[in-house]
């Protein structure tokens, strides 16, 4: 049985106050995949042009990332975005969105893939994302889905068709604020639970998140850092670790997803660190596992009421 990822691998461009780049490697899928391939074995499906590095390709399956699914048009281009971030961090402008390959991908699952137990849905076209579920030939044992403020703008009779297919949504707070129309991240979550998901996820960026399952509510803390780097992949890295967890450990139980959400949480705090995937790249177990005991450490607590 296996992981099988679905997301955009392409090139970003990206300015910060403490920064800028050249095209460096991003995309949903490529964070998710670097993330994911700590813990367990990643099967892709995404595309990308001729003009993808094929070293990137490379070192992504010498880290037990199987690629049969990721299409290569050799005469096009890979999908580009470049932005700009605020001081605060947590508001960007894009200034360049070529959709290029990713404008008419229609995902085709290997035979290879159909043993697929965790399905992560990295943020797409929610009719790309359905198209993947219907695909495959058995139901996986649980089905992730991130999206994001553009499709409910765009493409909302779509959305919650996919939503009502899956077993975890993730959204960050205003997102669930839309998606619900309400302003209360309890009732909206409540409300987003009634389009078909299990599970809600809350992203809230440098506040933590929030798990919500029927009555059980979970608060996860974010890590305080001194600087914030490029907070781009965060919360596609965060989605790597979350689904890698649970694949590891094949343990969909509500306590076990609280402990997936620490192990996103510490990851993602790596991927903010340096521009794009670098920081990633250098990660080791000890680190991870140093990171993750800190956040526990930040909500350990001991009490004793006189």
């Amino acid at each position: 049985m296996s992981l099988v990822v679905v997301g955009s691998m392409a090139f970003d461009q990206i300015e910060t106050p403490f920064g800028k780049t050249d095209k460096i490697i991003g995309g949903a899928g490529t964070f998710i995949a670097w993330c994911a391939s700590n813990f367990t074995g990643v099967k892709q499906i995404s595309v990308v042009g001729g003009d993808f590095p094929q070293s990137e390709l490379d070192i992504l399956t010498s880290r037990g990332v199987a690629l049969e699914g990721v299409q290569i048009k050799k005469d096009e281009k890979t999908f580009f975005w470049s932005g700009r971030y605020h001081m605060d961090m947590n508001t960007r402008d894009t200034l360049v969105t070529e959709l290029n390959v990713l404008g008419d991908f229609k995902p085709v699952v290997p035979e290879s893939y159909q043993d697929c137990e965790f399905l992560m849905l990295g943020n797409l076209a929610p009719s790309v994302q359905s198209s993947v579920i219907d695909q495959l030939k058995t139901k996986p044992k649980l089905i992730v889905m991130d999206t994001m403020n553009f499709w409910m703008d765009i493409a909302l009779d779509d959305l919650k068709h996919t939503i009502s297919l899956v077993d975890v949504l993730m959204v960050n707070d205003s997102e669930a604020r839309q998606l619900s129309g309400d302003y209360s991240l309890v009732r909206a979550a409540q409300k987003i639970s009634a389009m078909g998901p299990k599970f809600i996820i809350i992203k809230k960026g440098e506040h933590g998140a929030l798990l919500f399952h029927n009555d059980q509510v979970f608060s996860a803390p974010a890590l305080p850092l001194e600087e914030v780097f490029d907070p781009t992949g965060a919360g596609d890295t965060f989605a790597g670790g979350f689904i890698a967890h649970l694949a590891k450990t094949k343990d969909i139980s509500f306590d076990n997803m609280k402990t997936a959400i620490i192990v996103g949480s510490a990851m993602a705090s790596f991927a903010v660190e340096k521009f794009g995937t670098e920081r990633l790249r250098s990660l080791t177990q000890e680190e991870i596992h140093e990171r993750i005991h800190q956040f526990v450490q930040l909500s350990s607590f001991d009490i004793n009421l006189v």
